[in-house]
């Protein structure tokens, strides 16, 4: 059996998960709201739920979107960065397949003097072993 390439890995991807929260450092933010976008990019072994055609070898994508949407409407964060780790460390513990994760935030509404399609942050982290 041939293993991947170094640098490809087996990997889900879930892009821009909508959601309306209130996150920012200014009042309006906390009172107004705005949307934000979420992608994740979580890197396990596929080959098992792939050869067995199994979703229990596997992580759910509508269980990690309905994560991703409940952090991300469940507290308010002032920073993105903040909401993107929280993203990060919940999906680490909550699915112990995922080897590592991407995390990308963006607001497209960001309060910033420019135009612009969008702010974003993303942030990769691995879980300890």
């Amino acid at each position: 059996m041939t293993l991947p390439s170094p640098g490809r890995r087996d990997k889900i991807s879930i892009q821009r998960i909508g959601v309306f929260a209130y996150h920012g450092v200014y009042e309006e933010e906390g009172r107004l709201g705005q949307r934000f976008y979420i992608s994740i990019d979580a890197h396990l072994d596929l080959r098992p739920a792939g050869r067995a055609d199994d979703l229990e070898k596997s992580v759910s994508y509508a269980d990690v979107a309905a994560r991703v949407q409940e952090i991300a409407v469940g507290q308010r964060y002032r920073i993105i960065e903040a909401l993107a780790e929280a993203v990060a460390d919940d999906l680490l513990r909550t699915f112990p397949l995922i080897e590592d994760i991407s995390i990308t935030v963006e607001k497209p509404g960001a309060a910033v003097a420019a135009i612009l399609d969008s702010i974003s942050v993303t942030i990769h982290r691995r879980r300890d072993r």
